[in-house]
């Protein structure tokens, strides 16, 4: 086929980029990396397995994508919570948000960044370095956060930004875990207010 001007023209790449990204993200999000097959995969996406390469590399780095993708719509609550004016309003937001994302109707219950590669055979070692630097990159925006609720006052003097903020992280991890089997929304938000009943006080 030639153009007008008398030059070929490539084949259209005939699908939604942006649409095969989402879907795969979702294939990751319920079945984690390694459970994820190349068939799941294509198939959900709606392309053939050559379409995959060329549009988005190997399965590692589709997944990378899948993860930037999840990291700055499901899991965007994150950097929002940070924005909360006390490091009270912080941690009840991401909570909150951690219960809600988990939890959804419409999507995979867990949480992509815990349960995409805790354990991986050694093809999958990159994969799961990269959500251990993911969950710490999250676990250090926190802790700097509460770092400066106690430069101004708003935490104790005495109180330990990084196990303060690593209590959170954990908690929340275990919300994911716990939503991932099943554990209702309201469950599951009623453990988060418990957990935050006895906040440092300021």
């Amino acid at each position: 086929m030639e153009t007008k001007e008398g030059g070929p023209i490539g084949r259209p790449r005939g699908f939604d980029a942006d649409e095969a990204l989402e879907r795969a993200m979702l294939v990751f999000w319920e079945h984690g990396y390694e459970g994820a097959s190349l068939a799941n995969l294509t198939d959900a996406m709606g392309i053939s397995s050559t379409s995959m390469y060329a549009a988005f590399g190997n399965k590692e780095k589709l997944f990378r994508k899948a993860l930037e993708r999840y990291t700055e719509g499901p899991s965007a609550y994150l950097p929002r919570a940070l924005e909360e004016p006390t490091a009270l309003g912080v941690a009840t937001a991401i909570l909150a948000g951690t219960v809600r994302t988990t939890t959804r109707p419409a999507h995979p219950h867990g949480c992509l960044g815990v349960q995409g590669a805790l354990s991986t055979s050694d093809s999958g070692q990159e994969v799961r370095d990269l959500l251990v630097a993911w969950r710490n990159n999250g676990y250090s925006c926190i802790r700097e956060r509460f770092q400066r609720a106690v430069d101004d006052g708003d935490l104790p003097p005495q109180t330990d930004p990084g196990l303060l903020a690593r209590y959170l992280t954990t908690f929340g991890y275990g919300i994911a875990v716990q939503a991932a089997s099943g554990v209702s929304r309201d469950e599951l938000q009623e453990m988060a207010d418990a957990a935050l009943r006895n906040w440092p006080p300021s």
